[in-house]
């Protein structure tokens, strides 16, 4: 590629990605690891068996009855009246979501601020739409105070704020106070991304609820995770119609395929029956995180589906140690810890008596 007439920042620079290895017990990319209910998978089935009649034509480039769908769902999941469809918009993915809010609100001559550590992508996006990318050390536990981010957005005035939560690698979850003292310290975007809200704890409100009277917020969510629907690529956001309508000016025409939305109209169909996966891996990694803390592990509370543990004087060393033991995590985040994806039972056993062996070398 050197010999390529390649942008000079992209020059040395590598593609995204978790290590893919096959190993027996996979824990490393915060995927659902139960398959998909077999009713579900049967009406999947039949839904691509029709749809694929229609392969002929283009897709609906608005996705309205899948943006009608995402909507009634928020409004369930979310505990939150009043939105429908103007106020969804849906993509391949969270992370084509990500890259049409800085399409419309980034780009050249403005900036993006985020605080870590956080989900690295972020950065990328930023890179890609010729954004300048701005980050600011959380506090020593990971946390983010409401004064502090404030004061910090304040000074900085970025144009676009990414907040994680709950926050990816360390699972944390911010109060929604921090969302609205932002929002009232400057005049840009504020994107709070909610990934893996589903897996929050009963009582932790979602970003969605500020939405009434703030026009520059942007709460996105995607389908890879609680449903189980990683394979797919569906990602949305919920905000203000205006907010919708500029991410429409950016879109690639019939971005998100005829496929795609029938498959995902049919996993929101099935949503109360894939609640009880997110049941379980929540029980599961409420368990881990008491595991974790009985063996004289360092960890962080976590509302997502994975758990940040530690420390290690050589986290390279044992997350190498636990894939020669069959087991793959992911080496990310700060200094010293590991990240562990929930999975099933067995597989988190597995997990458990792999780590073991390691201690915290």
């Amino acid at each position: 590629m050197t010999r390529l007439p390649i942008r000079d920042e992209l020059r040395g620079m590598h593609p995204y990605g978790a290590p893919q290895l096959d190993v027996p017990v996979r824990l490393n990319t915060n995927e659902n690891p139960f398959q998909p209910p077999r009713d579900f998978v049967e009406d999947l089935a039949a839904t691509v068996l029709d749809v694929a009649r229609t392969l002929n034509r283009y897709p609906d480039r608005e996705a309205l009855d899948l943006r009608a769908d995402l909507a009634a769902y928020i409004c369930d999941e979310a505990g939150t009246p009043g939105i429908d469809a103007s106020m969804v918009w849906a993509a391949n993915g969270s992370n084509e979501i990500m890259v049409q809010v800085l399409q419309a609100f980034g780009g050249p001559g403005r900036s993006a601020l985020t605080f870590t550590p956080t989900y690295s992508m972020y950065q990328e996006y930023a890179r890609n739409t010729f954004t300048e990318f701005v980050s600011v050390p959380r506090g020593e536990d990971f946390s983010l105070d409401a004064v502090r981010a404030a004061e910090t957005v304040r000074a900085m005035a970025p144009d676009v704020v990414f907040l994680a939560s709950p926050n990816n690698p360390t699972g944390t979850a911010m109060s929604l106070d921090v969302v609205t003292a932002i929002l009232d310290a400057f005049d840009g975007m504020v994107v709070v991304d909610e990934a893996y809200a589903e897996f929050r704890h009963p009582g932790v409100p979602s970003a969605v609820s500020l939405l009434a009277g703030n026009p520059r917020l942007i709460v996105t969510r995607t389908m890879s995770k609680a449903f189980g629907f990683a394979g797919a690529r569906v990602g949305y956001l919920i905000a203000d119609a205006e907010v919708v309508d500029g991410l429409r000016i950016v879109r690639l025409p019939y971005h998100l395929s005829s496929l795609t939305q029938a498959v995902a109209r049919t996993a929101l169909a099935h949503a109360d029956e894939l609640k009880e996966q997110v049941r379980r891996l929540r029980d599961e990694r409420d368990a881990l995180v008491e595991w974790f803390e009985g063996n004289g592990f360092e960890t962080t509370p976590s509302d997502a589906n994975f758990v940040m543990f530690g420390k290690f004087a050589d986290r390279h060393s044992a997350w190498q140690a636990l894939v020669d033991d069959g087991v793959l995590v992911r080496e990310v985040g700060p200094e010293g810890y590991l990240r562990v994806s929930i999975g099933t039972p067995s597989e988190m056993e597995a997990f458990k008596q792999a780590l073991m062996k390691v201690g915290s070398r």
